[in-house]
């Protein structure tokens, strides 16, 4: 299946409602509260890459308090 993981930057204290969100989310399958240069990381897997992307355009990205991301699709 195809799968991403996806590194967010979230606004000073919204992780935790960001991470709240994020696990509603039917594609996304773990996350993770991170210290360093990104606060969350996110995996999403689909039954397809469109499906995967989607997800991460339409529903991630739109997320409040979510500044930036940095997508990495996994090899298969």
């Amino acid at each position: 299946m195809p799968e991403a993981f996806v590194l967010m930057n979230a606004e000073l204290g919204s992780e935790e409602s960001i991470v709240n969100e994020l696990k509603k989310i039917d594609l996304v399958k773990h996350v993770y509260q991170v210290y360093g240069v990104y606060d969350i990381v996110a995996l999403v897997e689909g039954e397809s890459m469109d499906k995967v992307k989607e997800t991460i355009t339409w529903k991630l990205r739109k997320l409040n308090g979510v500044k930036s991301t940095l997508t990495m699709i996994v090899m298969e």
